[in-house]
């Protein structure tokens, strides 16, 4: 294969949960310029379609579908749709998220068990549902959206959020030992972990603490509305075939300080 066969995703199809809004929707964007028809979901049905819409118009198919990600039930609806409608499932982007900025010794419990329903319960429920067609068609991507607050610690006076860095932790885990598991499948288990975007998630910590933030960053900026696009598509695309088990960060640099 030349390099554009092997970037290509063309006659591919993606599942992009939580794809309405920012990091998914750059992601469902990347992927469908390079090709693929995109599956939008998520809980946002509105932004769902708004997203689908607009990928439409770069020439692929899109659909958009109501999802909440902690349901298995709302995950089959998901499948099934998407087999009915393209008959495959190449990629599948775990993307939906969310966080609980609060004190560690103040963190109520029931808020510790959302973040960690929707960051990795959900990572698990999905892929597992997904794995399933994939096994079945011999080949598959999976990228799991982790984050670079998952490797370590971060100070609580820039980010007290330990349910999200958990849950990260978690993911991170989750896409090495599920990589070994399907690798005899043919299918790819990646995980992309972005360091500062501004996004609905760290819109808290931007607002208190952005210009720590970014003297602590050695590109001296915040992520922006591309700096994911290229990870994706070489995660689902024939050039990540022997690849697997990686997180790749994209950070800035913050990570090469450590």
């Amino acid at each position: 294969m030349d390099i554009r066969e092997i970037f290509s995703l063309e006659n591919k199809t993606a599942i992009v949960t939580g794809g309405g809004k920012g990091l998914g929707a750059q992601i469902a964007h990347a992927l469908a310029e390079a090709g693929a028809n995109v599956v939008v979901c998520s809980r946002d049905l509105n932004s769902c379609m708004q997203v689908s819409e607009q990928l439409k118009e770069k020439g692929v198919q899109s659909i958009a579908l109501s999802c909440d990600v902690t349901k298995a039930e709302d995950i089959q609806n998901v499948v099934e749709t998407t087999l009915r409608k393209f008959g495959a499932i190449d990629i599948l982007v775990n993307n939906s998220g969310t966080s609980w900025m609060a004190p560690t010794l103040d963190l109520p419990a029931d808020k510790w068990d959302k973040v960690m329903n929707v960051n990795l319960k959900a990572v698990f429920l999905f892929s597992q549902a997904v794995a399933r067609v994939m096994v079945k068609q011999g080949s598959g991507k999976i990228i799991n959206i982790a984050s670079v607050t998952g490797f370590g610690g971060t100070d609580p006076k820039l980010m007290d959020t330990i349910a999200y860095n958990t849950s990260k932790g978690g993911v991170i885990t989750f896409t090495k030992d599920l990589a070994v598991k399907l690798a005899s499948h043919n299918i790819q288990v990646n995980a992309i972990a972005p360091g500062m975007f501004p996004t609905k998630i760290t819109k808290g910590v931007l607002e208190k603490s952005a210009p720590s933030l970014q003297s602590q960053i050695p590109a001296q900026r915040f992520g922006n509305d591309y700096d994911l696009k290229g990870a994706a598509v070489f995660l689902a695309s024939h050039a990540s075939d022997y690849c697997l088990g990686h997180v790749l960060v994209i950070d800035g640099g913050m990570t090469a300080l450590i």
